[in-house]
């Protein structure tokens, strides 16, 4: 059996609403909104090739003046659910998504997105509306790792492809219209999944992954150590744009970055998990369920940075820390701008030895927190929603005092085997450690996805 269709991953078989779900503790006030998340889950009878290659299902939860309104789960209908080729006779269908990678809301609109094709809209009962384009204006793909710079309210995104143009950066504005795109030039065939803005550039990670035509799970990638690893700086379009300067790394592959800024001396540092060759081998043969695999789907992922020196032309970079995490996130009022705090998954070694967790890291004490949440229990992604009343709710990201940036609560849905139940817990960000906050009771176990979004009802 497939490691991604048992255990956490094992995949639902039907679509389901209920009411009136179960609370223990006090949801506060300010958590008037739906938790959404995404994840690859076939229909049954489906045995995908790659964990990545399943159709899309979204999971919802609606949260209103205390109350746990409803849950509900709905497959992304895009044609791949119902077994579409990607590939046609007139090239690729960028309709022919699994859109099961993320979930976002901008400009009023809900996106499932995958980042080989068009993101498509849901409802805010999560049915499909369809595939989406920027009225026409998007004609290839979009990541699924969108940025929406908290100040100007603008979406950056870009499309990557194995063929030219390798690599197109865009921007739509905060209504959501398309605004800007600019092929990155220099750009490789390396596989980009995640990227960073800061308040003047954006910053895109070339690893040591690439295309691979003889790759046959349906995801054509392959460790090369021939590929060069680097990063790419490129100004902002309100800079003025210009080229693209390109920075060469140590060998490794980052999925996801933390977040990315500027420092008080004019570098950009960038931080997130990335992965050595063995551990791309280790997590690789479990997303395609080989024999040889890691006993968790993230091996060997570590914690780095990066500090690029733009006038000296170098790069600095270094471990942060030996425990193996992975989905960083942080206080989105901080994206491009200095954070203090920092938050990811913790997962068993690469053994498999030991319990998931949720981790707080503070930058700038270099302390962290751990929460373990048991045996046969697995977090997901923890999201950052700000409490009521603090500094990054009401004064946003460049007037953010640090002290209060972790007021707040992170949002993470937790499947237990044991009980075969999941429950989404509400956690104190500024304290791992203390009792939850709440405690919502999901009327199944929702199997482990990928990334899902907080989208308060003022969106």
């Amino acid at each position: 059996m497939k490691p991604y269709l048992t255990g956490h991953y094992t995949p639902h078989v039907d679509e389901i609403t209920a009411h009136g779900l179960v609370v223990e503790g006090h949801l506060p006030p300010e958590l008037s909104g739906r938790l959404i998340r995404n994840g690859h889950n076939p229909k049954p009878g489906v045995t995908p090739t790659h964990w990545f290659k399943g159709s899309g299902m979204v999971h919802g939860i609606r949260l209103r003046e205390g109350r746990a309104e409803w849950y509900r789960n709905r497959w992304v209908r895009t044609p791949a659910l119902d077994g579409a080729p990607y590939m046609t006779e007139k090239g690729p269908d960028l309709t022919a998504s699994t859109a099961g990678t993320h979930v976002i809301e901008h400009a009023g609109r809900l996106l499932a997105l995958c980042e080989s094709n068009l993101p498509f809209e849901l409802t805010p009962e999560l049915e499909t509306v369809g595939a989406y384009d920027f009225d026409g204006k998007l004609t290839n793909v979009m990541t699924a790792h969108p940025k929406q710079d908290p100040v100007t309210g603008e979406l950056h995104f870009f499309s990557s492809s194995p063929f030219p143009p390798y690599l197109t950066y865009h921007i739509a504005s905060e209504k959501g219209e398309l605004l800007y795109s600019e092929e990155v030039p220099h750009a490789s065939a390396s596989l980009k999944h995640d990227f960073a803005i800061t308040e003047r550039h954006v910053v895109f990670v070339e690893g040591t992954v690439t295309f691979d035509h003889t790759e046959r799970s349906g995801i054509p990638y392959a460790w090369k150590d021939e590929q060069p690893a680097r990063i790419g700086v490129m100004p902002r379009k309100k800079s003025g744009g210009g080229s693209v300067r390109w920075f060469g790394i140590e060998p490794g592959s980052m999925l996801h970055a933390a977040n990315a800024y500027e420092d008080d001396h004019g570098n950009i540092v960038l931080e997130g998990p990335t992965v050595d060759r063995e551990g791309f081998r280790r997590s690789w043969n479990w997303w395609v369920g080989a024999p040889e695999r890691g006993a968790v789907p993230n091996s060997r992922s570590y914690n780095r940075q990066w500090v690029i020196d733009l006038v000296r032309g170098t790069v600095r970079e270094r471990i942060i820390d030996d425990l193996v995490v992975e989905f960083p996130s942080i206080n989105e009022d901080l994206i491009g701008r200095q954070h203090r705090y920092q938050y990811a998954i913790s997962f068993p070694d690469d053994q498999g030895v030991g319990n998931f967790g949720v981790v707080k890291y503070d930058r700038t004490t270099g302390g962290r927190q751990l929460r373990h949440v048991g045996d046969g229990q697995l977090p997901s992604e923890a999201i950052f929603v700000p409490a009521e009343g603090s500094t990054s709710e009401t004064s946003k990201a460049s007037k953010t005092s640090k002290a209060s940036e972790d007021e707040g609560y992170l949002l993470t849905v937790v499947s237990d085997l044991h009980a075969d139940a999941s429950r989404l817990l509400v956690l104190d960000a500024t304290d791992l450690q203390a009792a939850p906050v709440a405690t919502v009771h999901l009327p199944r176990r929702v199997a482990a996805g990928i990334h899902g979004s907080w989208i308060p009802d003022r969106a």
